[in-house]
């Protein structure tokens, strides 16, 4: 498996290396049979607003983006191929209010937004309890046994 990871900090004060271990732990923890790229851009809060009204309608920040570009069902079908997952959209200021609202440190919220984020692109959907609690299990599997990032 080859992923290519393309980060577009725009100058900002993140850890990139955290972003790239954070998608490789949830690669690494599927089954991947084909190789890829992902894209991430990290924006601030004004900048995530407009992307968030752009595409989701809503006319206010938010933590994270996902653009999957992909299925589940194609993903699973991708054996061997070269695909290009998807581009995320990471808020870098909603990393400290939201670890400081968690009660967790920074980079196990950014890890987690990148998780988060990864699974979308892999297929995975929150529409209801069910899912979202399997979701969020997943993500926690992946944040302390792949990162040890515990709260």
């Amino acid at each position: 498996m080859q992923f290519d990871i393309d980060i577009e900090t725009q100058g900002l004060d993140i850890d990139v290396e955290l972003i790239r271990k954070a998608i490789l732990a949830t690669l690494n923890h599927h089954d991947i049979n084909f190789s890829g790229e992902v894209s991430v851009l990290c924006v601030k809060d004004a900048e995530m607003a407009q992307y968030n009204k752009q595409h989701r309608g809503k006319d206010a920040t938010t933590d994270v983006l996902s653009f999957p570009q992909f299925s589940a069902e194609e993903i699973d079908n991708a054996s061997g191929e070269f695909i290009c997952l998807g581009d995320i959209i990471i808020n870098i200021d909603a990393i400290p209010r939201q670890a400081a609202d968690y009660g967790h440190g920074q980079a196990r919220e950014a890890a987690f937004l990148i998780v988060h984020s990864m699974l979308h692109l892999l297929g995975y959907v929150h529409d209801d309890a069910v899912s979202e609690a399997d979701m969020m299990a997943l993500q926690e599997q992946i944040l302390v046994n792949e990162m040890g990032l515990g709260r």
